[in-house]
């Protein structure tokens, strides 16, 4: 028995090691396919192509892409439009610091001298931006100038008034600023210290609305753009309806099938953003002329400020991914539906 099956151990063993076919074979497993280089530049192609592939179908409807970049820039205008109206609104008001500002009325009693002394130990106080000291005689003067009673204080037989030191605070913060008038009440020669900030609060007010109005009407034009590059990008599909299913029949992924559509909606996104920052700088600089001239009629050189390059630019950025979300959300809708049949 031995004998007759060491034949088949000789016979199964020997083609193995006279085979060089395990060898090629190992040297074939090796290949992993191609290099990161390679699937790199493939992918930097695909997404060139799909990117040249978009521009020529918006080069091919002109006239339609711009209107529709020319909706979306109108949503995108108006709350940073209304924003950047706020922000000059806020400028006009004036420093808030000096609107907050602290008036110590001094001792009929206290010098000159006395005055300076106190306004140069405000000054060093934590929490003060700036102290001024007001005397007797010129406060007397500018009372006569604002309230047209010249000709009768004259004859009082001594001035009324007394020193004043305004304070300046650091910030505009009610608790904080109703602190530093109790301590700065406490101080020699002080006889009584006054805070008034009932405008500051009103301005403040008015402000806090215009700030909550302007994100309202931010969100509900936001979800208008993304409706409308929704929609947009829908017609788009269905238009190509049939060469995406031949696409999606060869073997194409969502990703590939995706990958046009969503550069489109980034396209019109930039295009809108462009347009948006053009809009807003002819604005107000159209705006800015009747402003310098009724500032001008109060004796001041107010003008409005411009769109600042770094609100530009989130403006665009913004409009960019509104596009790209908007054009994400239709495709993702509709993908499902463009299965081949």
């Amino acid at each position: 028995m031995s004998a007759t099956r060491s034949p088949k151990v000789s016979e199964r063993v020997a083609p193995k090691a006279a085979d060089p076919q395990p060898a090629k074979k190992k040297k074939h497993d090796d290949d992993d396919g191609p290099d990161f280089a390679t699937l790199f530049r493939a992918w930097v192609e695909s997404h060139r192509a799909s990117l040249l592939d978009s521009l020529r179908r918006l080069g091919k409807q002109p006239i339609g892409s711009f209107f529709t970049c020319m909706v979306m820039a109108v949503a995108l205008s108006l709350p940073m439009g209304l924003s950047l109206l706020l922000n000059n609104v806020e400028r006009l008001g004036g420093s808030w610091q000096r609107a907050a500002q602290i008036s110590l009325y001094l001792q009929l009693d206290a010098s000159a001298q006395q005055g300076e002394s106190l306004r140069e130990q405000i000054k060093g106080m934590p929490g003060v931006a700036d102290a001024e000291y007001v005397g007797r005689d010129q406060a007397l003067e500018e009372f006569q100038q604002q309230s047209g009673l010249g000709d009768a204080l004259r004859e009082l037989p001594e001035n009324p008034l007394p020193g004043v030191v305004l304070v300046t605070p650091n910030e505009v913060d009610k608790p904080t600023l109703e602190a530093l008038r109790q301590k700065l009440s406490e101080l020699p020669k002080v006889q009584q210290a006054q805070l008034d900030l009932v405008w500051v609060e009103r301005l403040a007010a008015i402000l806090k609305l215009g700030d909550r109005f302007v994100f309202g009407l931010t969100v509900l034009l936001v979800s208008a753009l993304l409706l409308v590059i929704g929609n947009t990008i829908r017609l788009h599909i269905e238009n190509r309806r049939t060469e995406i299913e031949v696409i999606k029949l060869v073997g194409g992924t969502d990703s590939y099938v995706r990958r046009p559509f969503l550069y489109m909606g980034a396209l019109y996104g930039f295009g809108a953003g462009l347009l948006s920052w053009g809009v807003l700088a002819f604005g107000l600089d159209w705006l800015n002329d009747a402003v310098v001239g009724l500032a001008g009629l109060y004796g001041s050189d107010f003008a409005l400020a411009g769109v600042p390059v770094a609100d530009g630019l989130s403006l665009l950025l913004g409009a960019v991914l509104l596009g790209y979300i908007g054009a994400w959300i239709a495709v993702a809708r509709h993908l499902r539906e463009l299965a081949p049949k």
